[in-house]
């Protein structure tokens, strides 16, 4: 009997020991509170390169004459935010990929040729799922605004695109850094809105709206009808809709594609409060999501304790709800993804100086947030938003696009900020799609700011040869563990 208790020990501490070698050991080097193992191998490793999909080098480190390293950032401040910095502590890939980028997998014999050599061998390279002619077209068309823009492939959960501005130069940080951290600049420089910023959705929320009146109402949802003269009298309270407009007799899909705040102001109060806080959390509000890429938590409340008038705003995307760009944009591709939300990365695989393969990391789901049907459903609405509604600047040649805009209110002495998500589909081939999140602070309107934004993004996207590769290793699943790209 004693033997086999043995037995067993031994068993599991073999089992812990295979899944801390092959799992775990990278998250533990890679751990904050592991400053000295990490100073080790900054010491021991050249730091690797971090490249974009087709390997344009965003980050490198070279050798001075006299023996010294420093980093250096080729595409500068149009890859600031998702590429990140070292040195003053790790952001962006910097910091998700940081033990393998101080870290080398190569062999060990040619380790020791090169230590003979007196040559400080290389640490792994990272290659993104990073487009650049994406980067710089969004890069681009934020140009003058603060803001943030998401590019992502909906069924893979791929970053093609991340852009947050204003931001910083990452060549000259340590020179700027007392400018961009001082108290007077209260531009948010280094903060990157596509994962970090939380913002009012204005009516890119109404998905969420309908989707919700879709399950409670899911045999006379079509049957749905509301009179807008632009001012909805609810008890003491009003709500407009934008610019003065008064869309008339709209059903459903007409109030989505035309974004009728009055028509959702009513329907959010045939709403049940319960049933709409789970339909919201399960879509990943109110929740630290495990995602590649670390978001900020988005937030929704709404409850029976609430106003009427808390009612009204939070159904029409205003209200204390806040979510991130790189939300909106996973909202969006789960709808064209009939209704899974994949798991957002931009990390697609490790190699070793001399190419080796050290990891891969594929698509993956996150979690369904709708059902096909529902998701057909929303899916003919932002058709109809960018057919004939307020999205139709999103609209060219060669693709199909789907959207939503937003125009949210955020304080009474500015200007909205403008949205857009939505997606298109090459008209080439249907099942090649890519997904856009835009906002625009202080932009205005969604429909005439953000969605000529997203017709850029989708006229790069198209003119694209099909032939070309320019996505990277499109593997089904993942060959390291998620928690190695936590930074």
């Amino acid at each position: 009997m004693v033997s086999y208790v043995f037995l067993l020990l031994f068993v599991v501490m073999a089992g812990y020991m295979i899944r801390f070698v092959y799992r775990d050991a990278d998250l533990y080097k890679n751990d904050s509170r592991n400053a000295k193992r990490m100073k080790q191998l900054e010491n021991k490793f050249l730091r690797g390169d971090i490249m974009a999909a087709d390997e344009t080098v965003l980050a490198t480190t070279s050798v001075t004459e006299d023996g010294g390293e420093s980093r250096s950032y080729p595409l500068g401040q149009t890859f600031a935010h998702v590429v990140g910095y070292t040195g003053r502590g790790t952001t962006g890939i910097e910091g998700m990929a940081n033990s393998y980028l101080q870290d080398s997998h190569t062999n060990p014999a040619l380790r020791i040729v090169e230590a003979l050599r007196g040559i400080k061998s290389s640490a792994d390279s990272v290659i993104t799922t990073l487009d650049v002619g994406l980067q710089e077209t969004a890069y681009s068309a934020l140009s003058g605004h603060s803001g943030a823009i998401v590019v992502m492939e909906p069924g893979t959960g791929k970053v093609l695109a991340m852009v947050s501005r204003p931001g910083f130069d990452p060549n000259t940080l340590e020179e700027d850094w007392e400018v961009l951290t001082s108290e007077s600049n209260t531009s948010s420089n280094l903060v990157n809105r596509a994962t970090q910023g939380l913002y009012t959705p204005g009516s890119t929320f109404k998905v969420f709206t309908a989707l919700e009146f879709l399950r409670e109402y899911p045999y006379n949802y079509n049957e749905y009808s509301f009179s807008c003269d632009n001012v909805y009298e609810a008890g003491e309270y009003s709500i407009k809709c934008a610019h003065g407009v008064a869309h008339g007799n709209v059903d459903l899909s007409e109030a989505f594609a035309e974004s009728c705040n009055g028509a959702f102001a009513d329907i959010g109060q045939q709403l049940n409060f319960k049933e709409f806080m789970q339909t919201c959390e399960e879509a990943g509000f109110n929740t630290s999501l495990k995602t590649r890429v670390p978001i900020a938590k988005n937030h929704f409340v709404l409850d029976s304790n609430d106003s009427q008038w808390d009612v009204l705003q939070t159904s029409i995307g205003q209200g204390e709800t806040q979510l991130t760009p790189m939300f909106n944009a996973m909202v969006a591709s789960a709808v064209a993804n009939g209704g899974t939300m994949m798991n957002p990365y931009v990390i697609d695989r490790v190699l070793s100086k001399y190419r080796e393969k050290v990891a891969s990391f594929g698509p993956a789901r996150l979690r369904r947030i709708m059902s096909k049907d529902e998701a057909r459903i929303l899916k003919e609405y932002m058709d109809a938003c960018v057919a004939y509604g307020t999205g139709d600047d999103a609209a060219g040649e060669g693709y199909h696009a789907y959207g939503k805009t937003g125009s949210a209110q955020t304080r009474s002495d500015r200007e909205t900020n403008a949205w857009f998500i939505g997606w298109a589909e090459d008209s080439r081939d249907p099942e090649r799609k890519v997904a856009v999140s835009i906002v625009v602070e202080e932009g205005g309107s969604g429909g005439s700011v953000a969605a000529p934004i997203a017709k850029q993004i989708f006229e790069e996207w198209r003119n694209r040869d099909l032939s070309e590769e320019q996505y990277g290793n499109d593997a089904q699943e993942e060959d390291a563990s998620d928690e190695d790209l936590v930074g």
